[in-house]
């Protein structure tokens, strides 16, 4: 089989909208049941494990066994970042119904992107990083400048350690609804677990949104001189 006959076979199996909708939900970072997919695409558990089978065999997904269940969630995080990518494709909307929409509590706002920050807050968040000179842009990636290494060592995050991971450290990510990028990589998730274990931000059951809570806003205030 041909590259062109693969990537179509690859393009179908992605498309279909029940498959396509457990991939989205996956993107939260997290594991999930057969039985909560088919929930999350609407479908039968029975409809749902043949899809997911499809997703295994074609190497999109790995499951994993823990006692009488079966967790499904991405095979790599390129993956995820492919799925992320093709939200892109959508159509812009008008300036007047994005306002309305970018509030606290709704995806377009803050969400995870699989690992890392994404919507709104995760774009200001990386553009004050950029003017503050905490970071400064390489190409596709993102570098971390000394004054950032001391600002990132200040919030309990070592750069170097990160550097040494077997995956790219701070990636440059397209925001599906921002239009702009947000880091993803070592860098984007360790301040994503920063944010969360120090509540200044907080996930919803179920979703990918995220919520800032005050004293987030606080500290990106105080850290940034970020308004949310």
């Amino acid at each position: 089989m041909d590259v062109e006959e693969r990537f179509s076979q690859l393009a179908s199996l992605i498309g279909e909208p029940a498959r396509s909708k457990m991939l989205w939900n996956l993107l939260d970072g997290r594991a999930f049941t057969a039985t909560e997919l088919a929930l999350m695409a609407g479908v039968s558990p029975q409809s749902a494990s043949m899809h997911l089978n499809k997703l295994v065999q074609a190497e999109l997904l790995r499951v994993e066994n823990q006692g009488r269940h079966r967790y499904y969630q991405f095979s790599s995080r390129d993956v995820a970042y492919a799925i992320e990518a093709i939200a892109n494709l959508l159509p812009n909307e008008k300036p007047a119904a994005r306002e309305n929409i970018a509030s606290n509590g709704h995806i377009k706002y803050c969400r995870t992107c699989y690992d890392h920050l994404a919507g709104k807050v995760g774009v200001s968040i990386t553009d004050r990083l950029l003017k503050n000179k905490l970071i400064v842009p390489v190409e596709t990636n993102y570098e971390v400048t000394t004054t950032g290494r001391k600002w990132f060592s200040q919030l309990d995050i070592e750069t170097d350690e990160l550097k040494g991971q077997r995956r790219t450290f701070a990636k440059k990510c397209l925001d599906w609804s921002e239009r702009r990028h947000h880091i993803a990589g070592s860098l984007g998730a360790a301040l994503l677990e920063k944010m969360i274990s120090d509540d200044w931000i907080r996930k919803t059951k179920n979703s990918r949104v995220i919520i800032v809570t005050a004293k987030g806003e606080k500290k990106f205030q105080d850290l940034l001189g970020l308004t949310v």
